[in-house]
């Protein structure tokens, strides 16, 4: 048996709205665009959603539009994916990074209350692998330094904080649609917000900085989205509610099969919905094998496991000039193995996927 450990899901649907785009003639950015950001503003409970080409794109242009620049910097998590600090150099600031709660991999609030300098313009919280980090505490640490939060949802469409989805948790939201996220566009982001001028200027930004045909009042980038991505979006957001529930469902089987094998599973903070885009768990120093060895093992077996992340940001040879403390991130990076859970792992998969890790620690 094969059990990959990411597999998009499109399908015919996607197909037929994609042929219809390229049918039309319209393929750049136009009407399919707007009805995707109209539908995707509401799905979050947000005012603005502005589709932009990747995730990427997204936090670099809301950092830009809500003032980050040179001289400035902006506290991230030293646990996550590359591009959450790499935005903020892109724009000329410096991130600042923090570390993260043991058990939930979520940026720390304290954390970030003690890196918060005289030059620090904002804040940047991850929904790790579809989890909310603590909204409400990293707010108080913001609103208190006058400070912009801005959530990174690449990985956490349709999560959720005390009942509000994520993208209207904070005073800006980017997702990503890569093609392994929990809905994908094929490649896409999008910006989220309830402030109308945070959202005119991300779409003076995306387009290079035009206020009108020819028109530049800014330095803008090309990070539009295409109706053809916009097209695979609309279906996917459709689709989303049934994606997120099955991942649910088979984390909760991975959460209940797993218990007594030696394994952390994840944990789950009150008041959040997690979609789990990474099922992800620790292995202890004392489990009966390294984590290389575990992962090898599950590979003759068919399974397939990534680690989600192997090395810190802050150690990433671009940033070591910028000394950093987070020995939280360490021991993770050292220890995580994510496992399928995406919604196109059956029931017998998901049997098969924890029969052998109990297979593992027979002697």
């Amino acid at each position: 048996m094969k059990v990959p450990i990411a597999r998009p899901l499109v399908g015919e649907e996607e197909i037929t709205a994609v042929a219809a785009v390229m049918r039309s003639g319209m393929l750049a950015q136009g009407s399919v665009v707007t009805e995707f950001e109209s539908r995707f503003a509401e799905y979050c409970g947000a005012a603005h959603a502005v589709g932009v080409n990747s995730g990427t794109a997204a936090l670099h242009a809301a950092l830009l539009a809500a003032g980050v620049g040179p001289g400035d910097s902006v506290v991230v998590p030293a646990f996550t994916f590359f591009a959450t600090a790499s935005a903020v150099s892109m724009c000329g600031a410096t991130p600042l990074f923090a570390d993260v709660d043991p058990a939930t991999f979520n940026i720390d609030p304290d954390s970030v209350a003690a890196l918060v300098r005289p030059e620090t313009r904002a804040v940047v919280g991850v929904h790790l692998f579809g989890q909310p980090f603590d909204v409400g505490a990293v707010r108080e640490v913001c609103d208190d330094r006058s400070l912009i939060l801005v959530e990174d949802a690449a990985q956490a469409h349709g999560a959720e904080y005390h009942g509000k989805r994520a993208g209207s948790l904070a005073d800006i939201g980017c997702f990503s649609f890569y093609p392994t996220k929990n809905m994908t566009t094929g490649e896409g982001g999008m910006v989220t917000t309830d402030d109308d001028a945070l959202a005119e200027r991300v779409r003076l930004l995306i387009n290079h900085g035009q206020s009108q045909k020819y028109l530049h009042s800014a330095i803008g980038y090309n990070y539009r989205m295409t109706n053809i991505d916009a097209a695979i979006g609309l279906v996917q957001l459709g689709r989303l509610e049934g994606f997120n529930e099955r991942r649910i469902a088979n984390a909760r089987y991975l959460d209940r099969h797993l218990a007594g094998t030696g394994l952390a599973t994840p944990c789950v903070a009150p008041g959040v919905r997690h979609v789990y885009h990474q099922y992800v768990v620790k292995v202890p120093g004392d489990y009966p094998l390294s984590r290389d060895a575990f992962m090898n093992a599950l590979a003759e077996r068919g399974i397939g496991t990534a680690v989600h992340y192997p090395i810190p940001v802050n150690r990433q040879p671009v940033y070591e000039s910028e000394p950093a403390s987070c020995p939280v991130s360490d021991s993770l990076a050292a220890s995580v193995v994510s496992l399928p859970v995406h919604p196109a792992v059956t029931d017998e998969e998901l049997a098969y996927i924890c029969d052998m890790v109990r297979e593992l620690q027979t002697p």
